[in-house]
C-alpha cells in the first residue's frame, strides 16, 4: 500500500491515561511534491497543547479502499482520528464516501448540508458537483465551530464520524475550522512539558549517554536527538518531553549533568529581534570590544544624521564583516526608529560562481532581518553605476572594509567615493576593527554567519577563487583530516590565505 506513515517510539514520555490521535492527510497531490503538507504541523502542535498525544501521522493517495482500510485501522487504535483532504465537489474528493465504507454505511444528503449548497450555489439537482458536499455517511454529526475572534458560531460545520473528524485539506480552511473546535479534543488534565538542551558536540560523541538515560527513564520521559547542520553555536538539539514537569525538569538536570563537560551552549533562538538592546548594551561595557561597538554605532548614526533611511543601503554579500555590519545597522535603525516599517536596504552584488552555501545563508538572512535586497553586477565601480541608476534616490552607501583589506589603509569612516566614480558618501564603521574583533562580536551576540566558516573558509568570494584555510588543517589521532572553524584562526595575518 502507498502510505507514508510516521510513529511515536515506545519511550513516549506519555501515560497510559493521556488521549491519543491520528492525523491521516490525503491527497495525490502531497505524495507527488506539487503541494507540501503543513496541516499535520499544525494538527500535531495544537493538539498536543491540548493534551492529546499524536501517535502517528499517515499520509496516502486519493484511493477509496486506502482511505477505508486506513480509517479501519486508525479510528480503532486511538482516541480520535482527524483526516485533512479529499472533501470537496470534484471527482478525486472521495474521503466522506471512503469513511462511509469503512463503517459499512450509505451516504446520504444531509438536510442540513444540502440547504446549505442550495443557498451557496443555487442548485437542488442531487446529481450536481456541488451536492456532493452534502452528501455524508449516515451517522455523520455536524460540529459547529466557535470563532475565536468573534465568539460567534462558524457558518460551515466540520463533519465527524464516530471519533473521526472530517477536516479540509486547504490550510486556511483547515485551521480556522480546527481552531473553531478545540473544545471536542481538549483532554482533562493532561498537560505536556518539553524541555531542550543544545549541545556543541557531535551526535555520535553524545549517543552513549543518550542511550544510557533514555533506558533509565522509560516511558516517564521521551528524549528525541535532532542534529542541526547549519547551525553556528549548537550541532545537536535535545528534546525532553513528558507529562509530568517534576520528571522532565529532573531528566534536564541529569542530562546536563552527564554531558561533555562544556558541551551545552545556551543558544540564542532570536538574536534579530534582541539586536538593538544586546549591541547597544555591549557598546556600554567599557571591554575594547565595547568601544570598537561603540564607535562603529557612533559612525552609523552620524549617517543617519545626515540622511533619511531612503537614501542610505548597506553592502551585504554574505561574508563575516558585512554580516556584522548589517547586524549593527539593524540595531542602530530599529534603536532610532524602533516604529519604522521601512526594510533595510541591502545592496548585493552577485557572483558568478557562489557557493550554494552561501546561497542559502543570503536567503535565510533576507528573512531574518526583513532586506530589500538590491541585486547588482560587475566589480564595485560597476556595482555602483548600476546601483546610481536604478536607485537614484540613495545617496549614502555602509561597507564592511576593514583597513586590513587591500587599498583599505588611506580610508577614514566617512568619505566621499573618488573622482570618477558615482557619488555615493562611503560609510566605513567597521574601519578599524581586526579579524578577531569581528569574530568576537559575531560570537559573543550569536549572529548567524555563513556555515563556511566552520569548515575552514576565512574569507570568502567564489567558489573560483575560495578555498579552506591551510592554517585550520587538523589531523586526529585517527589521522583524519578536517577543519576548524575560522574563529580559531590565531594569526589573522593569515586570514587571506582562503583566497587565491
Amino acid at each position: 500500500m502507498s502510505t507514508n506513515s510516521q510513529d511515536v517510539s515506545s519511550s513516549s514520555g506519555v501515560s497510559e491515561e493521556a488521549p491519543t490521535a491520528a492525523i491521516l492527510i490525503i491527497g495525490d497531490e502531497i505524495l507527488k511534491g506539487h503541494t507540501t503538507d503543513t496541516n499535520s504541523t499544525f494538527l500535531a502542535r495544537a493538539l498536543r497543547r491540548l493534551g492529546v498525544s499524536v501517535q502517528r501521522i499517515t499520509v496516502i493517495p486519493d484511493k477509496h479502499e486506502i482511505i477505508a482500510k486506513e480509517v479501519v485501522v486508525l479510528s480503532s487504535k486511538y482516541t480520535h482520528l482527524l483526516t485533512s483532504g479529499g472533501v470537496g465537489p470534484t471527482h478525486d474528493d472521495i474521503t466522506l464516501e471512503s469513511i462511509a465504507t469503512a463503517f459499512q454505511e450509505e451516504v446520504y444528503p444531509h438536510p442540513e448540508l444540502a440547504q446549505m449548497v442550495e443557498e451557496f450555489f443555487g442548485v437542488t439537482d442531487t446529481d450536481s458537483p456541488a451536492m456532493k458536499l452534502a452528501m455524508v455517511p449516515r451517522s455523520a454529526k455536524l460540529n459547529y465551530g466557535i470563532d475565536p475572534q468573534t465568539g460567534k458560531r462558524q457558518r460551515y460545520p466540520v463533519v465527524s464520524v464516530r471519533n473521526v473528524y472530517v477536516f479540509p485539506g486547504t490550510p486556511s480552511f483547515m485551521e480556522m475550522a480546527f481552531s473553531g473546535l478545540e473544545h471536542l479534543f481538549a483532554s482533562s488534565g493532561t498537560t505536556f512539558h518539553s524541555r531542550e538542551v543544545f549541545v556543541d558536540a557531535e551526535e555520535t560523541e553524545i549517543a552513549p549517554v543518550l542511550t544510557k538515560l533514555q533506558a533509565s527513564w522509560g516511558r516517564k520521559v521521551a528524549l528525541g536527538s535532532y542534529p542541526d547542520w547549519l547551525s553556528n553555536y549548537s550541532k545537536v538539539r535535545l528534546v525532553l518531553d513528558s507529562d509530568s514537569q517534576e520528571e522532565v525538569d529532573k531528566a534536564r538536570a541529569q542530562l546536563v549533568d552527564q554531558l561533555p563537560k562544556g558541551s551545552v551552549v545556551s543558544l540564542i533562538k532570536d538574536p534579530v529581534t534582541i539586536a538593538p538592546a544586546e549591541v547597544y548594551k555591549l557598546a556600554n561595557t567599557g571591554t575594547a570590544l565595547g568601544e570598537k561597538v561603540k564607535c562603529a554605532v557612533k559612525t552609523i548614526e552620524t549617517a543617519l544624521d545626515q540622511y533619511s533611511t531612503e537614501q542610505v543601503c548597506v553592502g551585504f554579500n554574505g561574508g563575516k564583516d558585512c554580516t556584522a555590519l548589517l547586524h549593527l545597522y539593524y540595531s542602530t535603525l530599529k534603536r532610532r526608529y524602533p516604529d519604522g516599517k521601512d526594510k533595510v536596504k541591502a545592496l548585493y552584488i552577485r557572483n558568478v560562481s557562489q557557493f550554494p552555501e552561501m546561497e542559502r545563508f543570503l536567503q535565510d538572512t533576507t528573512k531574518k532581518y526583513d532586506l530589500e535586497l538590491i541585486s547588482v553586477e560587475g566589480n564595485i565601480r560597476q556595482a555602483l553605476n548600476e546601483l546610481h541608476d536604478k536607485r537614484p534616490e540613495l545617496k549614502a552607501v555602509l561597507m564592511g572594509t576593514r583597513r586590513s583589506d587591500p587599498y583599505s589603509h588611506t580610508l577614514t569612516p566617512m568619505c566621499p567615493t573618488d573622482p570618477g566614480w558615482p557619488e555615493y558618501l562611503r560609510v566605513n564603521p567597521l574601519l578599524d576593527w581586526t579579524y578577531h574583533d569581528i569574530w568576537s562580536f559575531l560570537r559573543m551576540l550569536q549572529v548567524p554567519y555563513c556555515i563556511l566558516y566552520d569548515k575552514g573558509y576565512t574569507s570568502l568570494g567564489s567558489m573560483d577563487n575560495s578555498y579552506r584555510n591551510k592554517a585550520l588543517l587538523v589531523v586526529d589521532e585517527r589521522g583524519v583530516m578536517r577543519y576548524k572553524p575560522a574563529y580559531l584562526l590565531e594569526n589573522e595575518e593569515e586570514e587571506r590565505n582562503s583566497r587565491a
